[in-house]
């Protein structure tokens, strides 16, 4: 039995996220056990004395992480936990994690643009490069920066220039200007549970470059060359380590995320995958296939690379922690950038070592001399920026703008292409795109040009399946990009795309 909380309306957290920390530890200490019915909502908001909105809140949120699922008339349930990890709220409570920006100086987020494609494209890779001059631009790429602080970004760049003028013109730390890897830090451990020195933080300017350092630093330490990816997934990181030399094993997924009984067998060094949004899909990786995953690595010896691309953009509950901080030391090497969030031209991304790996990236450094790669005004811009709380404040303002298209593309979809032969929706709730899986017997490369030639933007996802497969089910796959098309155009561009692919 659970036993009830005892909720503080002064508490700094919201009561939902009080509740659902709550039971979270009842899971953990094991009050609650695998399968246990949780008390309906409405019968625990009457236990409590509260409303029912925070209580399904926090049911939600639940759901979320992976801690609870939900079946037809047999309620709230308790999924099922990897044993041996009841010490992990003991560490840092996911309350320090908030949903609720106000404050907040610092972000986190990775561009999907797919940074080492080359100039030329075959056509083929076409529509994975965003097009101007669209009537209806759904390309997943794209970004909104009707609310980009310019005022503010221009006062805090002419203050650095005008007192560091001389000195920004030399070279900087090869690994990233220290102020803003401290903002960094301080940002990555209260919300989202990293647990990292300013030290173990690479500064890039693309993720490609971060990635290419990653790849000399594993060489260094040596050990089997192969790593296992999403499949589907981001095309950046297998894409860099076969270029290095490393042998790729794609990874098929199940609906928790990438699936381990494949990665049992795969016999490598490395993983890669994105547990807070799955890319493409958009699924989030539930607690126990992350606490299974921390697990699968520290008994392979391998390591986990966490792309945590839009962790923070959740629009329903708040966002969920990163697997980097579940436990201490880790060997997860976790990737974030600041391209979404502000603004790709900006060039700022960055990668967080596990401590054992830095005596090997002081190798590589030592070997090259490679010198710093992103803006040193840049970054100590955003250094500014975020310590006097101006980016936690247009955090707030995007993601509640996204949120708005999020819910217009996801209405627009299901009314206008609600009755079409296998409709899916995936990965709504999160992220910048939502894909949309149809059955079609016309070719989704044919679908996606001639959806283009009438003045609709969108992308394919057949590119990010390894080695030419494809769905199981055969379905056709779309990646429907609302960040940066205008309000009042998805609702009519999204009736276009249903008009123009009509059955």
């Amino acid at each position: 039995m659970m036993q009830l909380p005892k909720l503080d309306e002064y508490d700094s957290a919201p009561v939902y996220v009080q509740l659902s920390d709550h039971i979270k530890q009842e899971i953990f200490c094991g009050a609650l056990v695998e399968h246990s019915r949780l008390p309906s909502v409405r019968k625990l908001a009457e236990l409590l004395g509260i409303s029912t909105t925070p209580v399904e809140a926090a049911y939600q949120q639940l759901i979320a992480e992976g801690y609870v699922y939900s079946q037809p008339r047999r309620g709230y349930r308790v999924r099922a936990v990897v044993e041996g990890y009841h010490d992990i709220l003991l560490g840092k409570s996911d309350t320090q994690i908030t949903e609720d920006t106000k404050g907040i100086n610092h972000a986190s987020m990775t561009n999907r643009q797919g940074q080492a494609a080359s100039t030329v494209v075959s056509p083929d890779l076409q529509s994975l490069r965003p097009v101007t001059n669209v009537t209806y631009d759904f390309h997943m790429s794209h970004n909104d920066f009707s609310l980009f602080p310019y005022a503010k970004w221009q006062q805090y760049a002419n203050r650095v220039w005008r007192e560091e003028a001389e000195e920004l013109l030399f070279y900087g730390n090869p690994q990233g200007e220290r102020g803003l890897r401290n903002e960094i830090a301080a940002y990555l451990a209260q919300f989202r549970g990293v647990r990292c020195t300013p030290e173990q933080i690479v500064v890039g300017a693309e993720q490609h470059l971060l990635m290419s350092l990653l790849t000399q630093t594993m060489l260094r330490k040596g050990g089997v060359r192969s790593i296992a990816v999403e499949n589907p997934g981001y095309r950046l990181l297998p894409g860099t380590f076969r270029n290095y030399g490393y042998e790729i094993s794609p990874v098929s997924l199940d609906n928790e995320g990438i699936n381990l009984d494949e990665l049992d067998r795969a016999s490598v060094s490395l993983a890669g995958v994105s547990p807070s949004h799955q890319f493409p899909m958009g699924m989030p990786m539930p607690i126990s296939r992350r606490l299974a995953l921390l697990d699968w690595a520290e008994r392979s010896g391998a390591y986990l690379i966490e792309d945590d691309y839009d962790g923070e953009f959740r629009y329903s509950g708040r966002p969920i922690s990163s697997m980097q901080g579940l436990r201490e030391n880790t060997p997860v090497i976790y990737m974030g950038g600041f391209s979404q969030v502000l603004a790709p031209a900006f060039c700022i991304h960055y990668m967080v070592l596990p401590k054992e790996l830095l005596p090997h990236f002081g190798e590589v450094y030592r070997t090259v001399l490679f010198e710093q790669s992103a803006s040193r005004l840049h970054q100590r811009t955003l250094e500014l920026f975020m310590r006097d709380g101006e980016l936690g404040k247009h955090i707030r303002k995007m993601r509640n703008l996204y949120k708005r298209k999020h819910d217009l593309t996801v209405q627009a979809i299901q009314q206008h292409f609600g009755a079409w032969p296998g409709f899916e929706i995936r990965g709504e709730h999160a992220g910048f795109h939502l894909m949309l899986r149809l059955n079609s017997k016309q070719m989704a490369n044919a679908m996606v040009a001639t959806a283009l030639k009438t003045g609709v933007q969108v992308a394919s996802a057949a590119y990010l399946w390894a080695n030419e497969s494809v769905p199981a089910d055969g379905k056709k796959e779309f990646m429907i990009g609302f960040a940066g098309i205008e309000l009042e155009k998805i609702e009519p561009g999204i009736a276009a795309l249903a008009s123009i692919w009509k059955v």
